[in-house]
């Protein structure tokens, strides 16, 4: 007689994995905070949720991982949201929707992992850490090939033929890096800041690169 049981051990030790490794980045993070990225040991990450070293190292390679680990999913939410974006918008109508709809979603697409108000902190954090900043911005130029491959994609073109792509997806990106940084050094970590920030900067885009400033 086979035992014809249902699967449903591998989804609650699934599940149970989610959990835990969920709780290790809400702890990371919540300590960076308060203490300061470079000044936390996985040691006091590993005691705030009461597991091994080993534990943590099964789910983050180091602590550098799993401090972008929640800017991670939210650069996956807004490549969904460019891929979702309608085949007749322009590249950057359609950048600037994406990221509108982004930040738009992002509290609900977080909200099972970290909350939205610990993952704008942790966004301050990283831009005012030189060592994580540095990081950042090996990440963001990453991110821009993979989306500027998206745009040339989207308008039928050869990235490496046509520099249009890349061209128009650097200058957008110059904007959001620009106003992340200032968003990071102010007072306001609201969301509505830096998207009132961004839509204030990307207005100004066309007049930049005007051939008279005056």
């Amino acid at each position: 007689m086979t035992d014809e049981r249902p699967a449903a051990a591998p989804g609650l030790r699934e599940r149970k994995k989610r959990r835990t490794r969920d709780a290790l980045l809400r702890a990371a993070l919540l300590l960076f905070i308060s203490q300061g990225y470079e000044q936390t040991t996985v040691d006091e990450i590993t005691d705030a949720v009461d597991v091994s070293q080993r534990t943590f190292f099964r789910y983050f390679a180091n602590k550098e991982e799993v401090a972008f680990a929640a800017q991670e999913l939210a650069e996956s939410h807004l490549l969904a949201a460019l891929r979702a974006r309608p085949a007749a918008e322009g590249p950057l109508t359609a950048l600037r929707a994406a990221v509108r709809d982004t930040w738009d979603t992002l509290d609900e697409a977080l909200s099972e992992v970290v909350p939205f108000d610990l993952y704008m902190r942790t966004y301050q954090l990283i831009e005012s850490t030189p060592a994580l900043l540095a990081v950042h911005l090996r990440r963001c130029t990453e991110l821009e090939e993979h989306i500027a491959r998206l745009i040339a994609e989207r308008e039928g073109l050869d990235v490496d033929a046509d520099p249009r792509p890349r061209v128009a997806v650097a200058a957008f990106s110059g904007v959001m890096r620009v106003t992340g940084r200032l968003w990071g050094q102010g007072g306001d970590a609201s969301v509505a800041a830096l998207r009132d920030m961004t839509d204030a900067y990307l207005d100004r885009i066309g007049p930049a690169l005007a051939a008279d400033w005056r």
